[in-house]
């Protein structure tokens, strides 16, 4: 179809074949040949080419900060030289014999996992040789304008009981200017750093006492927290859904039946015994929603059932994934479960990425991609029902007039799914928003419904994510918003600044008055200077600063500053409670007003993409 492009997964090693990722993938080597010439006795790993640049580990002492420009001095040299890459097929034998007497035992290791009938391949420039499959550019000089980025730890093959190693990131553009706008895009990046501003603006933490990946919601962070899960609440009923909640284990046998103790093992967290039976954290909603369904037989005329829960689960992460709120191991997930019949499901399915696509759009983001996520190596089930599956969501994405692709191989393990993946304000791409159909876990819980003739028929179960994860939503939106949110999602919305202890009473009243117009308001009555509070308030991402003064207690007035540092004209307290109110209501349509087609109700807001 013209509108689908399939993107197959890649395996470790392996280098697309285009001008950009050849050029990063030389430069990989080029890199670790810098580093072994700075460091002879460093060990080298792997070095892929990535999407933003290429890495290297090696096995070697910590790296410094000025090791960077070391290491691009180096490099600088190895590109004027202009070596000629050049490919050699061997035997495992010779490639074996070779490697063990340069002393790379990670090469090694390579090779002897590298299977029987797969051909053994070399890259060498100058007198640095890498086990590689390429391809590359045709000589060092080929490589244009670089970078050294960072430093960071990694554990060889991902695992920590193995050896950790040192990994330095890079990057390589064609031109000059496609770098230095990549390298402004970092810096614009570390600005928006949710971890950074998590802090900052007193958002979250996490303790070690408590243990990593388990987060902290400050006052300030669970505002903005509460506000995005009572939008979703108020949403879904008014959508349909019913709301359900579950227990945070159960007996061992829920997962077992739903196939999550055999398929997503390594993610449990360890049981407990109680009573004689072994108990799990739970890792997932659907087996509990499911464990509703069958609490009482349905009829046809029941479907679709709609559940609706923002439900914690818990699953172990690797401590070297763990980062921010985008990765954690305790999570909130604003999951929805719907039991339909087999004549439901596009529907269902059309409504739900609907549903998800506006409520995207109300927390400003505009742009995303589709992708159709099919049958991985590990599922369960007979292939005619993933088959069919499969063919029902790329009817659904077909539908919609949008381009898509096909991620070979993404899917559940009970279920292919769509991916929505939102395109944050620099252009990055965040997975999010998730829709699967699932016939395994019906199956499993022996789910049924009585059918128009009077027989037993298993329904069909869909899994959606409107927005994924409370953790790594906020994570995104603090990142797209650069922790400046929308005056209605934001935590404290207005600041009155006092220009004197004089004015401190009236700055209370104008407190309490925006208080009891519905706003989310304090008072900066301290002894500092007015510049002082200003740039207090800015640094806290406060939407409008409201200054008082004498004279303004004498008219009565406000006078209205933004953080973005535009003055607004005096005005009275009335005036100005009645406008902020009005623009502090949330932007969809529906949410607070009446139902879509409803006398009187607003039309829903078109959704585009990007």
């Amino acid at each position: 179809m013209k509108n689908e492009r399939e993107m197959k997964p890649r395996d470790k090693g392996d280098v697309p074949d285009d001008p950009l990722s050849r050029m990063r993938h030389s430069a990989s080597h080029v890199m670790a040949d810098a580093v072994r010439r700075l460091r002879p006795n460093a060990k080298v790993a792997i070095g892929p080419s990535i999407e933003t640049g290429f890495y290297y580990d090696f096995d070697t002492e910590p790296f410094e900060p000025g090791d960077a420009e070391r290491i691009e001095t180096e490099m600088r040299k190895i590109i004027a030289e202009n070596l000629p890459f050049t490919r050699r097929v061997v035997s495992r034998a010779e490639a074996l014999a070779l490697f063990e007497s340069r002393g790379e035992k990670y090469k090694v290791e390579i090779i002897n996992s590298i299977p029987e009938n797969d051909e053994v391949s070399y890259f060498q420039h100058g007198d640095f040789i890498d086990l590689c499959r390429g391809p590359h550019v045709e000589r060092t000089g080929d490589i244009k304008a670089f970078k050294v980025l960072s430093f960071a730890g990694a554990y060889w093959r991902g695992d920590e009981r193995n050896a950790q190693l040192q990994r330095v990131y890079g990057t390589a553009f064609g031109s000059e200017q496609e770098l230095k706008d990549y390298l402004a895009r970092i810096e614009e990046a570390k600005r928006r750093d949710h971890r950074v501003l998590g802090k900052q603006l007193d958002l979250f933490s996490t303790d070690d006492l408590i243990g990593p990946g388990f987060v902290l919601w400050h006052p300030k962070g669970a505002f903005v927290r509460y506000q995005i899960e009572d939008i979703i609440r108020r949403e879904n009923v008014r959508r349909g859904y019913d709301l359900v909640y579950t227990p945070h284990v159960a007996r061992e046998e829920l997962l077992e039946t739903s196939g999550h103790l055999a398929h997503y093992k390594e993610n449990l967290f360890g049981g407990m015994e109680l009573d004689g039976q072994r108990y799990l954290v739970k890792p997932m909603n659907c087996p509990f929603h499911a464990a509703i369904y069958r609490s009482q037989l349905r009829s046809y005329r029941d479907l679709p059932l709609r559940y609706s829960e923002l439900g914690t689960v818990y699953r172990y992460e690797r401590s070297g994934v763990l980062h921010g709120l985008l990765r954690v191991r305790g999570l909130t997930m604003d999951d929805g479960h719907l039991f339909v019949r087999e004549d439901q499901i596009g529907a269902e399915m059309t409504a739900c990425l609907t549903f998800s696509l506006e409520m995207l759009k109300l927390f400003g983001f505009e742009n995303f991609d589709l992708f159709l996520a099919t049958r991985p190596e590990s599922y369960m089930g007979e292939l005619d029902a993933w088959d069919r599956a499969e063919a029902t969501l790329r009817g659904v994405l077909e539908a919609t007039g949008r381009p898509f692709e096909v991620d070979v191989g993404g899917g559940a393990f009970y279920g292919p799914k769509i991916d929505l993946k939102i395109k944050d304000a620099l252009g990055r791409h965040w997975q999010c928003s998730t829709f699967q159909l699932d016939y395994q876990i019906p199956e499993r819980f022996k789910l049924e419904y009585v059918a128009q003739d009077g027989t037993r028929k298993r329904p069909v179960m869909i899994h959606r994510a409107l927005l994924g994860s409370m953790e790594r939503f906020i994570a995104v939106l603090i990142e797209q918003h650069a922790g400046a949110f929308p005056l209605w999602l934001a935590p404290v919305q207005a600041r009155v600044l006092s220009v004197s202890e004089k004015a401190a009473a009236y700055a209370d009243e104008v407190v309490a008055a925006l208080r009891s117009a519905g706003l989310r308001v304090e008072a900066d009555n301290s002894a500092d200077k007015l510049g002082a509070k200003i740039r207090r308030a800015q640094v806290d991402k406060i939407p409008y600063m409201l200054v008082v003064g004498e004279k303004d207690m004498a008219a009565r007035v406000v006078s209205p500053r933004t953080r973005e540092g535009q003055q607004q004209p005096a005005e009275a307290i009335e005036s100005l409670c009645r406008r902020l109110a009005d623009e502090a209501r949330p932007p969809l349509p529906g949410i607070l007003a009446a139902a879509p087609g409803a006398p009187g109700a607003p039309a829903a807001p078109p959704v585009t993409s990007g």
